[in-house]
């Protein structure tokens, strides 16, 4: 028996769009469609800030590095790991770490030790990769967006819902942790 394709680029048949079509829910068949759209806006999105770093001249970033490298220079105060893996929702902080040490490695994040605690700051060469990121983002991505004030305040809008929503997640694997 054929398989029915689980990407349409149009809604024809008002069917939802999901990647698994198993866990639609008829109660809210809108979270499932939520949910694949997450999914391929995450991926999108883990792709495009990895090029985005590679073109500003640091190469062979994961996502997650790119992101500890903006939240390391984000308000150019020294974090601590907890800190950035309370801050990122990240409970693998053997992740962050990696990706600390690598950014380390790489020169563009510095460590120092504050009686017991170790904090992470990016250095100048950090925060220059940094700085051409924006340029390249501002080029590729705002640019591209034309955003106009209806559209930013509906991305702000998607934005506090998505911060709801993770809420919502983190209260489910809990629930579902306890079963």
């Amino acid at each position: 028996m054929p398989r029915k394709a689980a990407v349409s680029s149009t809604k024809t048949s008002g069917a939802p769009i999901v990647s698994s079509a198993h866990l639609v829910s008829p109660r809210s068949a809108e979270m499932s469609e939520f949910e694949f759209g997450l999914i391929v806006a995450g991926n999108a999105f883990h792709r495009w800030i990895a090029h985005c770093m590679s073109a500003a001249g640091l190469k062979d970033l994961t996502p997650l590095d790119v992101l500890v490298l903006h939240h390391v220079t984000h308000r150019a105060r020294d974090k601590r790991l907890a800190d950035i893996c309370f801050i990122m929702n990240v409970e693998d902080t053997h992740l962050i770490n990696y990706s600390l040490k690598k950014l380390q490695g790489l020169g563009v994040v510095a460590s120092s030790k504050n009686g017991k605690e170790v904090t992470y700051a990016s250095t100048e060469e950090g925060q220059q990769y940094v700085r051409r990121y924006r340029e390249i983002r501002e080029t590729c991505l705002i640019d591209a967006l034309k955003a106009d004030d209806a559209l930013n305040r509906d991305i702000g809008e998607l934005a506090r819902l998505l911060r709801v929503l993770s809420g919502v997640y983190d209260q489910a694997a809990r629930s579902a942790a306890s079963l």
